[in-house]
């Protein structure tokens, strides 16, 4: 808001706020191209990717799988150019390999190698949740959208509770696993609900509330550090923004650039809903159906997107959204 002396007298004008900055990362598979099976070649692939794209990739649980992180971005055409940048350059480099790179969530076929790369956190954590981190690969899309103020975000991630269905029902991604088709959009969304830091966002009072919390799992080696815990939004441990993880890697670029729009105008929603609403309403409801939120995100239908993607935020209230909040000119799309 901004107050403004006309003829005399104040007059309150509404402004646009800033941008929020975004940034984008995405899980790949490694994947035979006649077989399906799973390659264990990461780090050739990271190895001859283009200079410009080589730092943004990232190595993951599996030797065969491959993530592609952005910068920080304020639009979303530069989101989608970088993306594409990576994506393409990746695709290419698993092909001089001979491999195909697959924007999927789960592992579709057979995970016929199941080694960590090098480093100790790898180990650790299998170390420490034993089987479950041998599940078979799984891939998500995670958005960042810059919130530094700590209070804030801890604010932002209690009020973005009810729009985590709808991103999971949109990025939903991954039917088959192990060679068979489980009946869910996303299997991901079940696999994973044997971490045990798995699941919708805990209600926080305050950011003294959500670090005493952290401290408290780390402490009684429930995780192992702050970076394992996976709940669907949540503070980044490394960067100033509020990270959500809920959703599978999208096969289609222009799908992962319209979800990080619809997260970008969540988060802003959220924030302008701060004073007026509170969120602790909805949290016994998310947390009895996390489960539901593979299925459907109200009453575990068995097609869990088409419910989902045609409840009214998303058919009427998302548009709005991202119109007020998200790119105020049209994203290039090619």
């Amino acid at each position: 808001m901004a107050t403004m002396i006309t003829a005399g007298r104040p007059v309150t004008r509404t402004m646009p706020a800033p941008a929020l900055t975004i940034g984008v990362e995405e899980e790949f598979l490694l994947l035979d191209p006649v077989t399906g099976a799973n390659l264990p070649i990461a780090d050739q692939v990271a190895a001859a990717l283009p200079e410009s794209v080589r730092p943004r990739s990232r190595r993951e649980m599996r030797r065969s799988m491959l993530e592609l992180v952005t910068g920080v971005c304020t639009g979303l055409n530069e989101v989608r150019a970088q993306l594409s940048e990576q994506r393409r350059a990746a695709a290419d480099a698993a092909e001089a390999a001979g491999a195909r790179l697959v924007a999927v969530g789960a592992t579709p076929v057979a995970e016929l190698d199941s080694s960590m790369p090098a480093g100790q956190r790898y180990h650790d954590l299998a170390d420490r949740y034993g089987p479950v981190a041998a599940d078979p690969a799984a891939c998500g899309l995670h958005v960042h959208v810059g919130v530094a103020d700590r209070e804030l975000a801890v604010q932002v991630c209690n009020h973005l509770q009810v729009w985590l269905p709808v991103v999971r029902a949109l990025t939903s991604n991954s039917p088959l696993f192990l060679g068979v088709d489980t009946g869910h959009a996303s299997w991901r969304s079940v696999q994973l609900l044997r971490w045990p830091s798995i699941g919708p966002t805990p209600y926080f009072a305050s950011a003294r509330d959500y670090g005493r919390t952290v401290e408290d799992l780390i402490s009684s080696s429930m995780v192992l550090d702050e970076a394992s815990i996976y709940w669907y939004a949540r503070l980044s441990p490394t960067y100033p923004t509020v990270e959500i993880r809920v959703g599978d890697v999208c096969t289609d670029l222009d799908d992962t650039v319209l979800v990080t729009a619809l997260v970008r105008a969540a988060v802003a929603t959220a924030i302008a809903d701060i004073p007026g609403r509170d969120p602790r309403s909805a949290a016994p409801r998310l947390r009895a159906g996390r489960r539901e939120l593979a299925l459907g995100p109200l009453r575990a239908q068995r097609r869990p997107g088409r419910p989902a993607a045609r409840a009214r935020p998303a058919r009427v209230g998302a548009r709005r959204r991202v119109l007020r909040h998200g790119q105020p000119r049209p994203v290039e799309v090619r």
